[in-house]
């Protein structure tokens, strides 16, 4: 599925890996962009996993079957392909953490199970940290976890998707009404409303609710 979503993107296949069957091969040389697109178009391309559970088609850091741990060059997750873009593409320290948290800030994925949130947001930190190390050979500062987390928090949230609210969450004020005795006496219960998710975009820093987000405001 992310091989296609970057065939429709490029205009070609086998960008980051060759598929034959349920077999992948790992393309090592750079990634090579369309003549009218560019690497930072890519980085700021945003994807959403759905029901996302523990992320694996964000970050692919171990085999789900066998717990496994898969090399960073192997991985082939959403953010994965980006931070490979970015490594590719940066020289510096500076610049390269620019650009990995512009990819951090372009993925999305929403699940209705807590636990399983908990460890998708674990796995993209982490991944943080792992390539932090694999390119650049130190450990992430205290202030570059809290910026990685508090994207994490954002853009991986706990939700319904089938309401886009929060699972159980309570009434908003605003959508209080007053039973009438009508209500009270005939008609069936009606279902109550939940409080909406709200998710953060980045490159015009405000926040909005996911409904919002669907309807293109």
């Amino acid at each position: 599925m992310n091989n296609f979503c970057d065939e429709e993107w490029f205009g070609r296949k086998d960008v980051f890996n060759a598929q034959t069957g349920t077999e992948r091969t790992t393309i090592n040389e750079p990634v090579i962009f369309p003549p009218k697109k560019k690497w930072t178009q890519y980085i700021d391309s945003r994807r959403l996993e759905i029901t996302c559970g523990e992320a694996p088609f964000l970050v692919s850091r171990y085999d789900a079957s066998t717990g496994e741990v898969i090399p960073i060059k192997d991985r082939i997750g959403i953010l994965d392909r980006k931070l490979r873009v970015v490594n590719e593409n940066t020289n510096t320290d500076e610049e390269w953490l620019k650009w990995t948290l512009r990819a951090f800030q372009s993925v999305y994925g929403y699940e209705y199970q807590g636990d399983s949130l908990l460890i998708a947001r674990a796995n993209l930190v982490n991944a943080f940290t792992e390539y932090l190390d694999d390119r650049w050979h130190r450990k992430a500062t205290e202030a570059e976890l809290k910026r990685i987390a508090n994207i994490v928090t954002w853009n991986l949230w706990q939700m319904d998707g089938r309401t886009d609210a929060i699972p159980g969450g309570a009434l908003p004020p605003e959508d209080f009404y007053q039973l009438t005795l009508f209500d009270v006496m005939g008609a069936e219960e009606k279902p109550k409303p939940s409080a909406r998710c709200r998710i953060f975009d980045w490159r015009a820093d405000q926040s909005l609710t996911y409904s919002e987000m669907k309807r293109g405001c």
